[in-house]
């Protein structure tokens, strides 16, 4: 089969590799496709821990497509069946995962593409951040994740303010529910604006999309006495900095909403599927642009520079 190798920094070469054999408990799944995922954009680039060349397929994570063989013990998947999973190997045509970390598609989305990885997480996220109904919530960053939870928020009767660089960006928020929207340019300004917005109150929940610095130290600064702070973004180039002071006088909850739970990982795929196939979320909107397995680079550099019109990369490999 042919696999996306990382070979060195800024480089993906495609091999031809041995195809994956499942093993015992396992699947391997003819791909469809796989999304791009921000958090790949770092390793691409090079970090001081990286090793290379990279394992084929590595960095994919976001994969779907239809179950082509089974491991001994595997019983209830079968060979045709169409499906979302969670492995790590799927910038390649064919990925082995866990039948556990496998969830059918419905008859519903055949056809479209369904990258349950990062949907799963924007679930996972929404059921940490406990949203309530009557609250305002901030959500710092509208991009794939940030749509998605702008979205479910509004859903659940809250009030979304979106924050981000882009005005397009924040055109999507609106689309997806958000009643304010900040330019995300001046730290001052926007906490100025919230303060208006809000009546000095600032926000009952404040989510964190975005894995720098600066939007953290706003996330800080817009959280509401007794509010809850929730770390969505993949904070993965090196240490961060925090508030003490303002953490523990506002007296919030920081909730770090990464799952590392298999179990509740799936289940938020299994939530997602439920959400798109019932049209809450509308995923026409956010996967924006689609390259094949030869333009996975152009694919994961479009995800760090966000060209017009920019919402979330697919690989795609029929």
């Amino acid at each position: 089969m042919q696999a996306a190798i990382l070979s060195a920094p800024g480089q993906m070469t495609i091999a031809e590799v041995d195809l994956p054999t499942p093993a015992a408990s396992e699947v391997r799944i003819r791909l469809e496709g796989c999304g791009v995922c921000a958090s790949n954009v770092e390793p691409f680039e090079g970090q001081p821990w990286s090793t290379f060349p990279g394992a084929p397929g590595g960095m994919g994570h976001e994969g779907w497509g239809i179950v082509d063989a089974l491991g001994d013990g595997v019983t209830d998947l079968a060979p045709g069946d169409r499906v979302a999973f969670l492995a790590g190997h799927s910038f390649a045509h064919y990925d082995v995962a866990p039948a556990d970390m496998v969830v059918k598609l419905p008859a519903s989305l055949r056809g479209q593409p369904f990258p349950g990885e990062p949907l799963g997480c924007a679930m996972n996220i929404f059921r940490r951040a406990d949203i309530r109904a009557g609250q305002t919530v901030a959500i710092i960053g509208i991009g794939f994740l940030g749509a998605v939870l702008t979205k479910l928020a509004t859903d659940a009767g809250a009030r979304v303010i979106a924050i981000s660089r882009r005005e397009e960006s924040l055109d999507l928020a609106r689309r997806f529910g958000a009643a304010e929207t900040i330019p995300m340019h001046d730290h001052w300004a926007i906490i100025d604006e919230v303060k208006r917005l809000t009546n000095e109150a600032m926000c009952e929940r404040v989510i964190e999309a975005v894995g720098k610095q600066w939007p953290l130290d706003l996330a800080t600064a817009l959280i509401g006495f007794g509010g809850r702070l929730v770390v969505a973004g993949y904070h993965q180039d090196g240490p961060r900095q925090v508030n003490m002071q303002d953490w523990n006088w506002k007296g919030i909850d920081v909730v770090n909403a990464h799952e590392r739970d298999p179990a509740v990982q799936r289940r938020g795929v299994e939530e997602a599927i439920d959400a798109v196939a019932s049209g809450r979320i509308d995923l026409a909107a956010l996967l924006t642009h689609r390259y094949p397995l030869s333009q996975v680079s152009d694919a994961i550099l479009a995800t760090r520079d966000k060209p017009q019109g920019f919402v979330k990369a697919l690989v795609t490999y029929e």
